[in-house]
């Protein structure tokens, strides 16, 4: 499981011209589900992204959590995070979780996510989605399990 967190000011996503999902001040979390990926890693990650101190105190420094300044968040799956780009000149999607396994993490994940309380938003899976952010910082990592 890869997932990219982008700490944004805002964030929304659009589904054929339509607005489907939008969020303030918070988390932008690209989701990709992989092979052999389990609900206990979908856990772990849920609770790293809600509890990871990637925002700003009252000093300037990086030691508050998306909890903690009561963020919203934002998850959108992304197929092409399971890419492999380490051969030839197109990315191979071989250890991509399948569909129906791959929508069941995705589900997972925000249902866990949304155990916090925080506004929770989501993009449409397996959709073609058109992704706007205000990246703030800039801030991103990357977490895997």
């Amino acid at each position: 499981m890869k997932i990219v967190l982008q700490r944004v000011a805002q964030a929304s996503v659009r589904v054929g011209g339509k607005d489907v999902a939008a969020i303030c001040r918070g988390l932008l979390v690209l989701f990709g589900a992989e092979k052999n990926d389990t609900e206990e890693k979908v856990i772990f990650l849920a609770e790293k992204t809600l509890n990871l101190r990637i925002f700003s105190d009252e000093k300037g420094k990086m030691n508050l959590s998306c909890l903690d300044i009561s963020g919203e968040v934002l998850v959108v799956s992304q197929f092409t995070l399971a890419g492999d780009c380490s051969k030839g000149r197109r990315p191979g999607f071989d250890n991509a979780a399948p569909p129906d396994e791959a929508r069941n993490l995705y589900q997972n994940f925000i249902h866990q996510v949304s155990r916090s309380g925080l506004k929770v938003a989501s993009g449409e899976f397996g959709a073609d989605m058109q992704v706007e952010l205000i990246n703030d910082g800039p801030v991103t990592f990357t977490l895997e399990r």
